[in-house]
This record gives C-alpha cells, sequence and structure tokens, in this order.
C-alpha cells in the first residue's frame, strides 16, 4: 500500500533548501544523469513549465552557453538564463511567435488538472503527452530528444505503441523522486 500523502516530503525540503521552485527538480536530474539529455550550446523547450524548476535546472547545466525557453499557461517567475513565456503548447501561431527554430530537447512535467477519477486523469495526461509529441514532431532537430510525464493506466501501453511505432528509440523511466502513490512515469523519445 502506498505511504499516506506527504506535501512538504524530504524532497520538497530538500528543494526549498537549495534554491529550487519545486521537488519535480529531482526527476529532471535523474533523468538527465540517466539519458545524458543536457548539453552545453543546446535550445530546451519547457512545456508546461511552472513553478520553473525544469527550467532552473537546465540553465544551470547550459550555464550561459544555450537557450532555455519555457512555456506555461500561467505566468512563470523570472528565472535567470531562462526565457518565459505564457501561452497554450497547442497554439501553433503563438509557438511560432515564440520560437521560430527547432530545438534540440524538448522537457515537460506537464500534467492535467486532476479530477480523483484516475482512468479520466490518466486518459487527460496522455492526451497532453500527445499534444508534446505534436509540437516534438514539429519543433525538435534530428537527433533531438522529447522527455514527458504520463500517468500510467488503460491508456498507457496504446501510448507507447503509437510511440514506439513512430519514435526510433522509446525508453521509460520510474524517478526516484516520484511519490510513493504517484501513477507517473516518464517517456523518452527519440
Amino acid at each position: 500500500m502506498p505511504k499516506r500523502y506527504t506535501p512538504n516530503d524530504k524532497w520538497s525540503q530538500k528543494a526549498a533548501a537549495e534554491g529550487y521552485r519545486a521537488r519535480s527538480v529531482y526527476k529532471l536530474m535523474e533523468l538527465d544523469e540517466k539519458f545524458r539529455l543536457i548539453k552545453p550550446g543546446m535550445t530546451i523547450l519547457d512545456l508546461g513549465a511552472a513553478p520553473g524548476s525544469w527550467s532552473q535546472y537546465a540553465a544551470e547545466i547550459l550555464d550561459g552557453n544555450g537557450r532555455v525557453i519555457a512555456i506555461d499557461l500561467t505566468e512563470i517567475e523570472p528565472i535567470e538564463g531562462v526565457e518565459t513565456h505564457i501561452a497554450d503548447i497547442t497554439d501553433t501561431k503563438a509557438l511560432d511567435a515564440i520560437l521560430p527554430e527547432k530545438v534540440d530537447l524538448i522537457i515537460s512535467d506537464l500534467a492535467p488538472k486532476t479530477s480523483g477519477i484516475k482512468d479520466i486523469d490518466q486518459w487527460k495526461s496522455v492526451e497532453l503527452s500527445q499534444t508534446v509529441l505534436t509540437v516534438a514532431r514539429d519543433r525538435l532537430k534530428s537527433g533531438g530528444k522529447c522527455v514527458m510525464k504520463v500517468f500510467r493506466g488503460g491508456d498507457f501501453d496504446e501510448f507507447i505503441k503509437d510511440c514506439k511505432n513512430e519514435w526510433k528509440d522509446v525508453k521509460t523511466y520510474q524517478a526516484q523522486a516520484s511519490r510513493d502513490r504517484s501513477k507517473e512515469i516518464y517517456v523518452v523519445v527519440y
């Protein structure tokens, strides 16, 4: 049985102590270590970026040698070395205006507003991930990678099958920093 939800767990406390905006930064750190995602000189697009911990980490790794563009429906407080934009990732014209060129890496920790109904939340998660893949098809450079969060459930296997039909490599990863009760898993395509 999963542990009880703890809003200010050790990961949240560690993030606050280290100056990160959210505990989710440790998930990206794990993914980066496992898949060697972020390299100096890259252009990185962070979709659903608020509050901005993934963008913070990416900017730290780039250390001024590259570009991080963070997009969310809500305002993101300024982050040194990160361009922040309010936009809907389904709005192609808005994305064209923000980012006319292709990127090396797309990172997305997007999640739907949860309803508490697991099947609906999981389906919405897959739907968001399909949108991230649409952006990746249009905006990812050849050889680029896309990392996204998906909730496991009834639609997950079909989503992975669709990814494998389109992308050369598809990997999944369960982050140690994810909450015990979470159904989230990260999918990396390239």
